[in-house]
């Protein structure tokens, strides 16, 4: 796909408005340095906007959307239970458990795990999360990135890499979270401007002009079974999206252990000026995420009808956008560059804040001063940016899907990390031994299991192993005889009561996803 003149201009103009403006937001006051606080968590003054934002942009990237659009283009809209489940987990996570990790004021979930439990875990998944973050999460988002840049471009994979990580890290490295949060509104307005724009416009050329309510129309009669929202035993599909499960069963795991045990996405919460600012950002991007589908999932639907006979399936975003007249397909680049380097920014702001808070501010004796700790945080974002780069192809490009084959293996460790947190905050009586079983049993159980039952949908598997997860952290702490000691928490001592506002926003949610199914029930 060649971009014209036009289109690049569009391009070069995102990329130098981002640029400065990610550099005037971070700015501070003559003689008055960064500290800690202002890096990793924007001063912890974001407003419910930013975060809102910032959630979505962190969360939205290539692989998301070129992968679900090539899900749907073989699944179907059912495809879009990750966006609409994770809006209702969304609503969960701001009345029950970020009140919970505001009320202890910390930069890190495993300084949380610290708090609750003891050094051995904060220890245990730190490190964990590093090497999770750096050689699967950030090398996965640049691969895919450069692969989406390539398919759409044709640029070489190498200079797509090279180009993604330098422009990542020319905006976010100086700023840290705060010039990643207050500009990812402008990522958000890109990435729906771009999405509604080629859904409009797809659906349009289905209907051969006629509009897009035709074109919408005219896809359901034609392909029905795209439209099945729940997949019986008997579907093709069913091991990739197992019926009720997915409304009921293991998706909620994997939904709560990313949207509210996952440095990567919470941390934007944990720097809000206030809960009830953290919640209506909250609350955002739940309502983002309804919306979601119909960006990234019914072009996927509509390419079915425009390009049947698509090589792969992750041709079919790609192959969508070649309908954009000049101009409009500079804009939806420029979009899908903004879901990119906004995760990838993201990330590394992530790994910086784990490393530094967790491990080098705790190396030896003496507290370490606010300008040392910045400056870490700035070498070390820099550093993982650079691995990933030297290591992405050499652990993905052999695969053909590497986003299936990341999503299995982060799904190894995804119930016993939501089980040790969801038992930490609701068990008084957990322990740390309980924690670190849960932990390793999580793999364990996991690997076990694939190989003794490959038949297993996925899904099902995350929900079993949670619930054997829960029971050994049962089992483990009725049997330590230390018991779970001072480190208790209380959780009548955390406010969790939500405005008016939060809580009919969050009924309207529920009202949308029950109308949704049980309109093709």
């Amino acid at each position: 796909m060649n971009l014209a003149t036009l289109d690049l201009m569009v391009v070069a103009a995102y990329a130098v408005m981002l640029l400065f403006l990610a550099n005037f937001v971070a700015r501070e006051k003559s003689g008055r340095a960064k500290t800690s606080s202002d890096y990793f968590l924007a001063g912890r003054a974001l407003p419910w906007w930013a975060i809102g934002a910032s959630l979505i942009a962190a969360n939205i990237s290539a692989e998301q959307i070129i992968g679900m659009s090539g899900s749907a283009w073989v699944m179907g809209i059912a495809i879009g239970a990750y966006e609409w489940m994770a809006a209702l987990t969304l609503v969960i996570v701001g009345k029950w458990l970020l009140p919970v990790f505001l009320k202890h004021r910390i930069y890190t979930m495993p300084q949380f795990l610290e708090q609750r439990y003891d050094h051995r875990v904060r220890n245990v998944m730190a490190i964990f999360w590093l090497g999770v973050y750096v050689f699967v999460n950030l090398t996965s988002i640049l691969w895919l990135g450069a692969l989406a840049v390539n398919t759409v471009t044709g640029i070489d994979l190498l200079w797509g890499l090279i180009g993604l990580g330098a422009f990542a890290t020319a905006y976010s490295l100086y700023g840290g979270l705060k010039a990643v949060a207050l500009t990812d509104i402008i990522q958000v307005v890109l990435l729906i401007l771009g999405g509604l724009m080629i859904a409009w416009i797809a659906l349009n050329e289905v209907s051969g002009g006629a509009g897009v309510l035709a074109g919408f129309q005219l896809l359901t009669e034609r392909l029905p079974d795209k439209f099945d929202l729940i997949f019986t035993p008997e579907s093709e599909h069913y091991a990739d999206l197992p019926g009720i499960s997915v409304l009921l069963g293991g998706l909620w795991i994997m939904n709560l252990s990313y949207w509210g045990f996952n440095q990567y996405i919470i941390q934007r919460a944990l720097a809000a000026r206030s809960v009830r600012e953290a919640q209506k950002g909250i609350m955002f991007a739940a309502y983002l995420k309804m919306l979601m589908p119909i960006i990234v999932v019914l072009p996927g639907i509509a390419a079915i009808v425009l390009a049947p006979d698509l090589e792969t399936p992750d041709r079919a975003y790609p192959t969508v956008m070649k309908l954009l007249p000049s101009g409009m397909l500079g804009l939806v680049f420029a979009a899908l560059l903004a879901a990119i380097v906004s995760s990838l920014a993201s990330m590394m702001n992530s790994i910086a804040t784990i490393f530094t808070m967790d491990v080098y501010q705790r190396l030896g004796t003496g507290d370490k001063s606010e300008q040392q700790l910045v400056r870490v945080g700035r070498l070390v974002s820099l550093s993982a940016m650079v691995i990933a780069m030297l290591v992405a192809r050499p652990l993905l490009g052999q695969f053909d899907q590497a986003f299936q084959y990341i999503q299995e293996f982060t799904g190894f460790f995804t119930p016993g990390v939501c089980a040790l947190f969801l038992m930490g905050i609701f068990w008084k009586r957990t322990t740390a031994r309980a924690a670190l079983s849960m932990a390793l049993a999580s793999a364990l159980l996991s690997l076990g299991l694939k190989l003794a039952w490959p038949g297993l949908p996925f899904i099902d598997r995350v929900g079993l192993v949670f619930l054997l997860c829960l029971a050994i952290g049962f089992l483990v702490s009725h049997l330590d005889p230390r018991g779970a000691g001072s480190k208790a928490m209380a959780l009548d001592a955390v406010d969790t009561r939500t405005s008016p506002g939060y809580n009919s926003a969050g009924l309207g949610i529920i009202i949308l996803l029950t109308a949704l199914y049980a309109s093709w029930w």
